[in-house]
């Protein structure tokens, strides 16, 4: 019993605490529990920070956010091409090469992976998910511009429950319109 016990408590560390030290950008626990009960883990992840040292040695990185159009309008990451969800489709990454680093996301990563999948499925070998989302970039002190492609402190939270998880006072949380 006490080997049963011992093995329980060690698979539990290994599958729920040591990521957490080891790799684990996302700041918030409790945001960081969220998220690995939501990702089919289908699509790699990459972290804010990982993000950013990529973007900084090379521009080829595509960036696609995958929310829809009104929330992109508020604020979206620096470059970032608009791809949407309800309706994406092929024609909206014509000219990306295959071959070429594409990370995906949305405002918390569940709608960027389902579309991540898809690039997969048309053949996107490089295609990562941001870990963590909009909110994630936005809570790591990560500049976002509005449509004019100037900077902003708007973030659109799709809902007052899921606006939640920006816990940066700087953030002006936008609401999605009934």
């Amino acid at each position: 019993m006490k080997r049963l016990l011992y093995t329980l408590l060690f698979a539990f560390f290994i599958v729920n605490i040591a990521p957490m030290g080891c790799k684990a950008q996302v700041k918030n626990s409790t945001y960081r529990l969220m998220l690995k009960m939501m990702y089919k883990k289908t699509v790699p992840l990459i972290g804010v920070k990982d993000l950013q040292k990529q973007l900084g040695k090379a521009s080829d990185v595509v960036l696609l956010d995958t929310r829809e159009k009104q929330e992109f309008e508020v604020s979206h990451l620096p470059n970032a091409k608009w791809v949407g969800y309800d309706d994406f489709g092929k024609k909206r990454v014509e000219g990306i090469d295959k071959d070429q680093a594409v990370v995906v996301y949305c405002s918390v990563g569940y709608r960027s992976e389902r579309i991540g999948e898809q690039l997969q499925e048309m053949g996107y070998t490089n295609v990562q998910n941001l870990e963590g989302g909009m909110f994630e970039w936005v809570n790591q002190d990560q500049v976002v511009v509005d449509k004019t492609d100037q900077e902003t402190k708007k973030v659109h939270a799709y809902s007052r429950t899921w606006g939640l998880w920006i816990d940066k006072g700087k953030a002006e949380k936008v609401f999605k319109k009934k």
